[in-house]
């Protein structure tokens, strides 16, 4: 029998696959600027068990940075950041989203203005290391504007630290990534499934990824629907 999270997906997929049938537009995190990024893996300190955190690497990557309701900008809104990295015949696909940054709080949506913010996974991700969750925190403290149009401009040479922790324990500091120049459309049709997506290693999983799963399938096809 399927669990609350995965009843709620599947309700929540109803008015989602509807309205991205009836709105060319993406129903959750609708307005965003799409940028390319550098993703540079330094490798987790200690014995994970996951390679793809413990092999250091240099890879080209993709990153949106959206407003989940779509708000206006001088209201705060959940902010998302999005990364997609290339890896053989699949992406590997983050989604983020600004978060609290203590113990218990980075499991908790915080809606912000600013973008350059910490953002966390929230979903975990199930490994031979235990529930994992991925976060990027800004290299340093500034203002960065989260309208579409302005984050686009100014975003550029922002970089993050990318952190993992085991449950609620510290973050651990693997990598870092380094926003380049915005997409020649300010924000091209991309479609980010983290879900189906995970780094290599780890696994999706919890109440997040069980809804997460049926609310995003129906509103992608939605989308793909209306061409």
């Amino acid at each position: 029998m399927a669990d609350l999270a995965t009843l709620a997906g599947r309700l929540a997929a109803v008015p989602l696959g509807a309205l991205a049938r009836r709105r060319d537009v993406k129903p959750m995190h609708p307005r965003g600027a799409v940028l390319s990024a550098v993703v540079e893996r330094t490798g987790v300190p200690g014995d994970w068990g996951v390679h793809w955190l413990a092999e250091p690497a240099r890879e080209g990557a993709v990153v949106r940075l959206s407003r989940g309701a779509g708000l206006p900008a001088p209201l705060p809104d959940l902010l998302g950041l999005a990364v997609r990295l290339p890896d053989g015949d699949r992406p590997v696909d983050l989604l983020l989203s600004t978060t609290g940054g203590g113990r218990w709080t980075r499991l908790l949506p915080v809606p912000r203005v600013d973008a350059a913010v910490p953002y966390s996974s929230i979903m975990g991700y199930r490994s031979a290391a235990g529930t994992l969750r991925l976060a990027a925190v800004p290299d340093r403290p500034r203002r960065l504007p989260s309208d579409p149009g302005p984050v686009a401009a100014a975003a550029p040479g922002t970089a993050f630290r990318l952190l993992v922790a085991r449950g609620a324990g510290q973050w651990v500091p693997f990598g870092r990534l380094v926003l380049g120049d915005p997409a020649s459309d300010l924000d091209p049709d991309l479609r980010f499934d983290a879900v189906r997506n995970p780094p290599p290693g780890l696994l999706a999983d919890g109440p997040l990824a069980r809804f997460r799963a049926p609310a995003y399938a129906a509103a992608q096809e939605g989308r793909a629907s209306i061409g």
